[in-house]
């Protein structure tokens, strides 16, 4: 299956704004909405040609809501994703698969904090009167995506990314022309 992940804008719930229009929500009524990070929505599609007319049918607000469009096609890599003009490309053949590796945009992935607040007095206060019985269930949030920084694969492997202490990192192929701008 093919991937696609659209990345909201920061201020923005993207999963809210594309689900309260409604050409937006019918254009992802048969897919299985998922959230692998913080401010995303994730679907599986049945091939890279179907990947890139999604992206086409939500453009209208991918404009105003998203900051990036990825795509991932186990045919071309099973790890690495592909911007949304590279999957556009190598649908239109205007890109061999093959040739698509090295200009990169690589995303760190760090974990999200549960609760900002938890060091303020107030919250401390709470916890030490709370007992074991009224304890507040903390709630998993997914991992963010932070500061993409762009590479180039001169090897096999990749530069290492270092920008901030991270817990991973996501790898996106990128156009030369968006590499460069």
């Amino acid at each position: 299956m093919t991937q696609v992940c659209l990345v909201g804008s920061e201020g923005v719930n993207l999963r809210y704004e594309l689900l309260s229009r409604e050409t937006a929500r019918n254009a992802l009524a048969t897919y299985d909405l998922q959230e692998p990070f913080a401010n995303t929505v994730t679907v599986d599609t049945v091939s890279l040609g179907a990947a890139v007319a999604l992206l086409n049918d939500l453009n209208w607000y991918l404009v105003r809501f998203a900051d990036a469009a990825f795509v991932r096609d186990p045919s071309i890599s099973e790890t690495e994703w592909l911007s949304r003009n590279l999957a556009a490309a190598i649908r239109d053949d205007d890109v061999a698969p093959e040739e698509t590796g090295r200009f990169l945009k690589v995303y760190g992935i760090v974990e999200s904090d549960v609760d900002s607040d938890s060091n303020d007095e107030a919250s401390s206060e709470r916890e030490s009167e709370s007992t074991s019985d009224t304890q507040a269930v903390e709630t998993e949030r997914p991992p963010e995506l932070v500061e993409p920084m762009l590479l180039t694969r001169t090897g096999e492997t990749i530069p290492e990314y270092d920008l901030r202490d991270v817990d991973d990192t996501l790898v996106v192929r990128v156009t030369e022309s968006e590499f460069g701008a």
